[in-house]
Formats: C-alpha cells, sequence, structure tokens
C-alpha cells in the first residue's frame, strides 16, 4: 500500500488560510482515489473532502463546500488541501486516505481506504 505523510498543519486565527500537504510514495494518477478527513476527540471521522484517482472529479462535505479545495500535483504525487474562511468548528486533525481504485463505496466510507497519514493538526482560533 502507498504510504502517506501529511504536513501544513498548525494554527490560525477565525477567517485564515492554510494549506495541508499530503505526499504519498508513489504514483497516485489513475492508481488511487483520495480524500481528506478529520477528527475531533469523542468524534467519528468525518469525510471532508475527495478525489477521484484521475481527477476530473471531486465532492466536499456540506460543512465546507465553498470554503475548501482538493487538488493534486501529479509530478510530485501530493495532495493538497487548501483552507480558507476558517472557522472554530474546523478544529481538528485532519487525515489523508488512499484506496486503489476502483471505488466501489461511497466517497466518504472509510473502509475502502487502506492507506493513512499520521494526521496533522489543525486549531483554529478566535
Amino acid at each position: 500500500q502507498v504510504q502517506l505523510a501529511e504536513s501544513g498543519g498548525g494554527s490560525v486565527q477565525v477567517g485564515g488560510s492554510l494549506r495541508l500537504s499530503c505526499s504519498a510514495s508513489e504514483n497516485i494518477y489513475n492508481t488511487y482515489f483520495m480524500a481528506w478527513f478529520r477528527q475531533t476527540p469523542g468524534k467519528e471521522r468525518e469525510g471532508v473532502a475527495y478525489i477521484s484517482s484521475g481527477g476530473l472529479s471531486t465532492n466536499y462535505a456540506d460543512s465546507v463546500k465553498g470554503r475548501f479545495t482538493i487538488s493534486r500535483d501529479i509530478a510530485k504525487n501530493t495532495l493538497y488541501l487548501q483552507m480558507s474562511s476558517l472557522k472554530p468548528e474546523d478544529t481538528a486533525t485532519y487525515y489523508c486516505a488512499a484506496g486503489r481504485s476502483p471505488r466501489l463505496s461511497g466517497v466518504f466510507s472509510a473502509p475502502q481506504y487502506k492507506s493513512w497519514g499520521q494526521g496533522t493538526q489543525v486549531t483554529v482560533s478566535s
């Protein structure tokens, strides 16, 4: 399975922006569909943004639509999450995840993602 490593988390004030990166150990183009999830203590992991293996399809949780953008750099095998207009409720540990195509379940169905990064903390304060 592909190895994933996130970076870019940190602390930011309400309304600010952050960009998370997720470096993959091998080619992701047309091989892995990928997503960003987040989790806070005591809550289930929540799907935030998804991108298909070919990069033609994206999907977002309603809570982040219009504020977050998922993208990737195929040459660098890197996935990104650009987060803008951040809110306190965006505070969480963010994980990138990869599943080998074809995708057989819903975009945010966690069990189909066999590779996970270690997580990066995002804290939004007022």
